[in-house]
């Protein structure tokens, strides 16, 4: 069988429920899409807020702005279905599978990029804002919500590198940054119950200075949005960028991509397996210092 086969079959079983039940993303039709030039990143950082269309933030958010502005902008960036969690599962592991509400008790025996960095040997971690303790299960406490926390979900996933946002900071101090971060603002913060304004000041008190960090020397920092209001591209067409040391400043990517395009874009740089739906995607390039 080949390695599209399985992508392809998980595409044809999406159900969408929920949030105005727009349908999944599908991946084109025709051959897989060619390779592109990356840099291989010694970190990636994944930033994701919550629940706001690109027209939203662009314009109106200023730390988002000014980030795009010196980094790159992804320019048509759209989440791939609604709710909140199918998006997030999509983000880490190329698939909803077939999960279409943000349920707490659920679980998915299926790979996914931890599953991926660990076999390379590669460092990892979740930072998530009012998580409880490290590799905590519960559905919520005060502004933590798990269907925020995608890798809780995985069977046979180390718990343990799930951690509180206050282990971020003390990480980039002692420049012990993992390969690869996943951070996760809290209810408040990522926008989902709070005005823009106040993810825009978290951004510039988390993220701002973690881009200006010697311990991200040689990667990148992508902020985006789980989902947006709309059913464009199958979740809404939402904010992105890309910032850090491996982004050519200024530089725009005009693709259209997704979780699926991202998720590949990190496994092409690693030279990690391709994950269900991110086999069909077209990885981010042309925005990337050259050496």
């Amino acid at each position: 069988m080949s390695r599209l086969a399985p992508a392809l079959a998980v595409a044809a079983a999406l159900v969408v429920a929920g949030c105005g039940a727009a349908a999944a993303w599908t991946p084109p039709a025709g051959p897989p899409p060619p390779r592109v030039a990356l840099p291989r990143f010694t970190h990636v950082v994944v930033v994701v807020f919550e629940n706001h269309e690109r027209d939203a933030i662009a314009g109106k958010a200023p730390t988002f702005d000014a980030l795009a502005r010196a980094g790159a902008d992804l320019a048509r960036y759209d989440a791939v279905t609604h709710p909140s969690l199918p998006n997030y599962l999509a983000l880490v592991s190329g698939s909803t599978h077939g999960i279409t509400s943000d349920c707490t008790g659920c679980a998915v025996s299926a790979p996914s990029l931890a599953t991926s960095l660990a076999a390379a040997g590669r460092t990892w971690k979740t930072y998530a804002e009012g998580l409880p303790a490290p590799g905590w299960t519960g559905g919520g406490s005060g502004r933590y919500a798990k269907k925020h926390d995608p890798f809780l979900y995985f069977r046979g996933v180390d718990r343990s590198r799930v951690v509180p946002l206050t282990e971020l900071a003390r990480d980039v101090r002692a420049r012990r940054l993992p390969d690869f971060a996943l951070v996760v603002p809290d209810l408040c913060d990522d926008m989902h119950d709070c005005p823009v304004a106040i993810g825009d000041a978290w951004l510039r008190a988390h993220v701002v200075p973690l881009v200006r960090s010697p311990a991200l020397a040689g990667g990148v920092v992508f902020v985006i949005f789980d989902e947006g209001t709309s059913g464009l591209g199958g979740g809404g067409h939402v904010f992105a960028l890309a910032a850090g040391p491996a982004v050519r400043p200024g530089s725009v990517f005009a693709g259209a991509t997704n979780h699926y395009g991202l998720l590949r874009t990190i496994e092409d740089a690693w030279g990690l397996p391709e994950l269900g739906l991110s086999a069909r995607a077209r990885p981010i390039g042309g925005i990337w210092k050259t050496r």
